[in-house]
């Protein structure tokens, strides 16, 4: 068993744990008016962004351990958001990533940027909590999901007026992709070793466009995972990509909000 598999057999308790708790029907009655919000628009935000990027909260990773342990949202989201991001990931799963609910519901009242859920998505359940909890948009893993499962989740989020970003990680995952898909991200971190390579963006955006060719409803394209300067970014930008989601090279700085202002001005050459 590698690092997802335990991943996700934990969260497949934990979920039914939350739903045995606060069963869906409760979920929907306690937060009716948080359905109701006006969602903001990822896609939009990055389409018309010149740097792209999505700056996630995060106090630690499988793979690195703790990066920032005593990072607060009070301190950090509103630092990304004059800093300039064009969207936020904040992390929920606890036991692997340090991240909780309320670090979401806390990002929600302290910033107007979209927010994406970024957890590991396998139950519709999960879907109806993000919403509550603010997010505008969820993450859902491909390699974690069958195609059917993909358009079941994207569905639902469709129906809740939130956008998705579909992760892929190998050229055999493409199968997942679905009218609902808003984004379509290459995370160039393999999700059972943790080993990181960039060249992944490059190399399955080939495959993606040769796969999906013309279409007109083709997503926005966001690269993931060990993007640390602006070279690189600007690469990627030229090969089509307009998102960026970059966590770790931020939090592990004292001062996540001044680095990610830094790497803006050097993306963009604003002075």
């Amino acid at each position: 068993m590698d690092i997802l598999d335990k991943i996700i057999a934990n969260k497949r308790k934990e979920v039914a744990a939350q739903k045995e708790a606060v069963p869906i029907d409760t979920l929907l009655e306690k937060n009716v008016q948080k359905f109701e919000r006006p969602v903001c628009s990822m896609y939009d935000a990055l389409k018309k962004s010149s740097s792209g990027v999505i700056a996630e909260f995060k106090r630690k990773s499988p793979s690195k351990g703790w990066i920032f342990p005593n990072a607060k949202v009070d301190d950090i989201l509103p630092a990304y958001e004059t800093g300039g991001a064009s969207a936020c990931s904040i992390l929920t799963d606890t036991d692997f990533f340090g991240g909780s609910f309320d670090d979401l519901c806390r990002a929600r009242e302290l910033v107007r940027l979209p927010l994406l859920r970024k957890d590991f998505m396998v139950d519709e359940y999960q879907v109806y909590q993000a919403r509550a909890l603010g997010a505008d948009a969820i993450l859902l893993i491909a390699s974690v999901l069958t195609p059917a499962e993909s358009i079941r989740l994207a569905r639902v989020a469709f129906q809740l007026n939130m956008e998705v970003l579909l992760e892929i990680h190998r050229e055999d995952e493409i199968d997942r992709l679905n009218p609902y898909i808003d984004l379509l991200g290459v995370n160039n971190r393999n999700l059972g070793t943790f080993e990181t390579s960039v060249d992944n963006s490059f190399r399955l955006l080939e495959k993606i466009l040769k796969e999906i060719g013309n279409d007109p409803a083709i997503p926005l394209f966001v690269s993931e995972s060990g993007l640390s300067d602006d070279h690189t970014i600007k690469e990627l930008r030229s090969a089509g990509f307009r998102g960026f989601l970059i966590g770790e090279m931020l939090m592990k700085t004292p001062d996540p909000g001044k680095t990610l202002s830094e790497l803006i001005q050097q993306i963009t050459n604003t002075p």
